[in-house]
């Protein structure tokens, strides 16, 4: 069936439901260039304005998946589960979350992207390990998965292209912010993933794209909802962004901090929502009487961190890039250091560690390095943190981000609490 790109515009824009014919219409339409981009933005803006009902967002979501192809792994001997974030600053879970979870007897097929503006890419991350590959074929991902348990790399070309279009249409257009949009984005892809549960973490704060509490909520709601409707068992984790997660945000420096959870150690915070987030995904594939506090503690999990960068070309025991260049913060009073998320995020940004747009290169050693965790005591002098760059010259504004972002308080204050909400079918 046929359809008019206006009359679908024009009913959304008159606040009316679209009907699953016209969204499935106007999804491939547009995916085969026959709806033109300025039509689409038009809708998008349209979504973002009045919204989409939940049958509605479910048809669109599979309206995505269907403009590509869907993932079969076949007998693995192993459950599939994977993990989604939302982003932030610090984010580095995924690192010592997948191996840990394929030690715990699941098999984990993350599927990640790279960064932009203030929030880190996992591929920029796992990039900063000399020879590791983020690219692999069906074929390769199929077969890492059943030897090592785990694969973290770059979607492939086929997976929700519709999706892929979308999303930078909506990066361009001011339609980001659509919840609809947001959640069918991330549920299209995790479905035709092929994964048979999925966890969620969804950031709420400054650092994060859902800056409150209420929003999270929804956006988390959303997904859960999505992912009923589509059979496959999903959990959310609301959990707080407002100050960065661990000590590090930078490729290098990241990945140096995941080897140091998965050699059990690292700072708490991420060893804490590592092990929520395992707990979840173990719980979602049946996996019981293991305990992955214990697992990651033992440093259980490393092999399989050793295992899995091998397997995609990398050198585990190789010196990580450091930066030539470094320079220290200090404290201004003495007092209670409560760093910004989004401060830290765009400090590192602008020190090389992320991208303005998706064709810029990063730097590997490039990022923040806290040392001192948030809700510390610290006194006037004291170094709280360091900047990480090759290019000096961008000091003066990584500087400037953090410039009203590096609190003193002079009552004490302690870190937020990390996890804040859950959602469940």
């Amino acid at each position: 069936m046929t359809f008019s790109a206006v009359d679908v515009i024009t009913a959304k824009r008159d606040g009316g439901r679209l009907s699953d014919e016209q969204i499935d219409w106007v999804v491939a339409a547009y995916t085969r260039g026959d709806v033109a981009d300025e039509q689409m933005s038009s809708l998008a803006m349209a979504i973002l304005l009045n919204g989409m009902d939940t049958p509605e967002i479910a048809r669109w979501t599979q309206a995505m998946i269907d403009s590509g192809e869907v993932l079969s792994f076949g007998d693995l001997g192993r459950p599939l589960v994977d993990k989604h974030s939302t982003g932030g600053v610090g984010d580095k879970i995924t690192l010592p979350l997948a191996p840990l979870v394929a030690a715990c007897g699941a098999a984990v097929p993350q599927l990640s992207g790279r960064g932009l503006g203030h929030t880190g890419g996992t591929l920029d991350k796992l990039e900063a390990i000399p020879g590791w590959r983020a690219s692999l074929s069906l074929e390769e991902i199929a077969a890492q998965l059943a030897s090592v348990g785990a694969v973290i790399c770059a979607t492939t070309p086929t997976l929700a292209p519709a999706d892929r279009k979308l999303y930078a249409l909506r990066d361009v257009t001011g339609t980001v912010e659509s919840i609809p949009l947001i959640a069918s984005s991330i549920m299209s892809k995790k479905i035709a993933e092929g994964t048979g549960g999925l966890v969620l973490d969804v950031k709420t704060g400054s650092g994060a794209f859902m800056k409150t509490l209420d929003r999270a909520r929804e956006l988390a709601a959303t997904m859960v909802g999505i992912g009923s409707a589509h059979g496959l068992a999903t959990t959310a984790l609301v959990t707080d962004m407002s100050v960065p997660l661990g000590r590090a945000a930078g490729n290098a420096l990241e990945v140096a901090e995941s080897v140091e959870v998965l050699r059990g150690g690292g700072p708490a915070d991420v060893v804490e929502l590592t092990v929520a987030l395992a707990r979840e995904m173990l719980a979602l594939a049946g996996i019981t009487g293991v305990d992955p506090a214990e697992v990651l503690a033992s440093g259980a999990a490393y092999p399989v961190w050793e295992a899995m960068i091998a397997a995609q070309g990398g050198d585990p025991s190789a010196a990580l890039p450091v930066a030539s260049h470094v320079e220290t913060v200090t404290a201004d009073r003495s007092g209670t250091f409560v760093p910004d998320a989004l401060a830290v995020g765009v400090a590192a940004w602008r020190l090389g560690a992320g991208r303005a747009r998706k064709e810029d290169a990063v730097q590997a050693g490039a990022g923040v390095l806290l040392l001192v965790d948030p809700g510390d005591e610290v006194t006037a002098g004291q170094p709280v943190l360091e900047l990480h760059t090759d290019t000096p010259d961008a000091v003066a504004g990584a500087r400037a981000a953090l410039d009203g972002g590096l609190r003193i308080s002079a009552e004490p204050t302690p870190r937020p609490r990390l996890l804040l909400d859950e959602v469940r079918a």
